[in-house]
């Protein structure tokens, strides 16, 4: 991105002034070398969104930012329903509620390294990971539509998760206001087998050491040491958050012009918020982000009976279990005001501050713990919301360490048997159904997560408490 047409702020923001259409400025968080590696279509998309009716205080765009479906992946957005805020399906993006969980195991590197193959193999043949992948569960429609009604609290009423996990969830594991009758029949079939899977993309279960720490009093409420074992997952929607997102857009697209709405982009196809089709995307998607909540508490219970058999002593709890992908109804105060706003973070994390009410009473004085993946095989990190996140991105942070090459362009420059290799000798084993899908999420295909949980750091969405790395990943 042309730096020039950028003014900045400080070191880590970036102002994009208000012109054309658009009705507030954009800002852009990173540092210069960050913010210059992303494709000029970021700064585009970024003001497009601002150009969107109803949009309050700024379009954001977090340090891992890249080009996406109508919003940039790592965009925030929020919207006023009383000034004619909308509801995009393209804000929101297609894998809904995709999002990440630790579960810290209670055993340390040294217990679990001489049973590491092992174990690789064992999560291997758990959790189905892959495209067109199917569980180890199928449920009836009366069942499914329950899930997306009642979120992770479903999976563990049926017992596939624990009743204490759900403090360590977001809203409780469970969106309300869910509509599994705006879920359609098709995006219905394509999820009824695939309860307890990875899927694929830059989905992962992975097996972490906790290397670093960089905060401890917040590393101490959080229950983290060096050499701690952690399992982390990162999964959404799977196919019935795809087909919500390609469902609804199409319906958006269809009804822009009897809104009135003269988009800036196609992909940016959206509704009123007060619309009956914004309310019933709405119902739409939180029924596919409880899908997701449900998801990832499944796989957290298969995780936990692999490591039951291979351990005696592991325990994992929940840390926390945050989406990426989502709207959500928060009150904010803002330039003096408090407002009920739709938050769009598309591949962004909520990043709540200390003594937010939302937060267990366990983690209120230190503020959210917010997850950072990273590309497969190296690091991840753990980070903890901020005071003054609020102000600067409605208490929202980077959620990865975003792409810097398409899959395209990382298949013509890698082979995936190659990448395992590399990361064998580095003591990292890698377990994928497909070489394809290694060579497409070469760790060379991200940006270097460092800079990017740097730069969020710096520039206060969050601060850095530990850093995580791999020995064991099962890709899909």
């Amino acid at each position: 991105m042309d730096l020039n047409r950028l003014e900045p702020i400080d070191d880590w923001t970036w102002r994009l002034p208000r012109h054309g259409r658009m009705r507030v400025d954009g800002v852009i968080y990173g540092d210069s070398g960050l913010v210059a590696a992303m494709d000029d279509k970021v700064g585009e998309q970024v003001a497009n969104v601002a150009a969107l009716p109803g949009i309050v205080g700024a379009s954001f765009a977090m340090p891992d930012a890249h080009w996406g479906y109508g919003f940039p992946i790592g965009g925030v957005a929020a919207f006023d329903p009383d000034e004619g805020g909308i509801i995009s399906a393209g804000g929101v993006g297609f894998d809904i509620s995709c999002g990440v969980r630790t579960m810290p195991t209670g055993l340390t590197r040294a217990e679990v390294q001489a049973r590491q193959a092992e174990l690789a193999e064992a999560l291997f043949r758990k959790v189905p990971a892959g495209t067109g992948q199917r569980g180890p569960l199928t449920f009836s429609d009366r069942e499914l539509d329950a899930a997306l009604e009642g979120g992770a609290a479903w999976a563990v009423a049926q017992g596939f998760g624990r009743p204490e996990d759900l403090a360590f969830i977001e809203e409780g594991g469970r969106a309300v206001g869910a509509a599994p009758d705006e879920v359609s029949d098709r995006a219905k079939k394509r999820q009824r087998g695939e309860m307890g899977t990875l899927g694929s993309g830059n989905h992962y279960l992975e097996v972490q050491e906790v290397a670093d720490l960089f905060d401890a009093e917040a590393a101490g409420a959080f229950g983290l040491a060096v050499g701690d074992v952690v399992a982390t997952i990162h999964c959404g929607s799977r196919g019935l958050g795809h087909q919500v997102g390609t469902d609804y857009l199409g319906e958006m697209v269809a009804a822009a012009a009897g809104f009135g709405l003269d988009l800036p982009d196609r992909e940016l196809a959206c509704a009123p918020i007060a619309s009956g089709l914004g309310r019933r995307y709405l119902g739409a998607m939180r029924a596919a982000t409880n899908c997701a909540l449900a998801n990832r508490e499944i796989i957290g219970h298969l995780v936990r009976e692999v490591f039951a058999d291979l351990f005696q002593t592991a325990r994992l709890r929940l840390l926390y279990d945050v989406s990426h992908n989502t709207c959500k109804v928060e009150e904010h105060l803002w330039n003096g005001r408090r407002r009920t706003l739709f938050v769009h973070r598309k591949g962004a994390t909520r990043s709540l501050g200390p003594g937010n009410a939302a937060l267990p009473p366990s983690y209120r004085a230190i503020g959210q713990p917010v997850l950072i993946g990273g590309s497969m095989g190296t690091q991840s990190y753990i980070l903890a919301g901020c005071a003054d996140s609020e102000g600067k991105s409605f208490s929202s942070a980077c959620h990865g360490a975003g792409r810097s090459l398409s899959r395209h362009a990382a298949l013509r420059r890698w082979h995936g048997s190659g990448i395992i290799d590399d990361l064998a000798r580095q003591g990292i084993i890698i377990r994928c159904p497909s070489l394809r899908g290694v060579a497409e999420e070469a760790p060379g295909a991200y940006k270097d997560v460092r800079a990017v949980v740097d730069a969020a750091e710096h520039a206060g969405l969050a601060r850095k408490v530990a850093r995580l790395r791999p020995f064991i990943c099962i890709k899909g």
